[in-house]
């Protein structure tokens, strides 16, 4: 698995487990919808600025977004 999927696997579990809508995360990252559905399917490349976003409005520190594991 590359490492765009192993992120937007990722970021799909912590935000589902927190059950957070695509919508309602964006906002709360201050993104747009679009372009984190862009992401948790592993269709575009994300600065580390907004790394850095989408982990705080997780409440998780980065480097998990970034670790392969069996989250289904």
């Amino acid at each position: 698995m590359n490492i765009l999927e192993v992120f937007g696997k990722n970021l799909r579990y912590y935000r589902t487990s927190q059950k957070l809508s695509q919508e309602k995360f964006a906002e709360m990252c201050g993104l747009h919808r679009t372009y984190i559905s862009d992401i948790e399917r592993g269709q575009r490349s994300i600065s580390i600025g907004n790394v850095q976003k989408i982990a705080d409005a997780l409440g998780i520190q980065a480097y998990k977004l970034f670790i392969e594991n069996s989250n289904d």
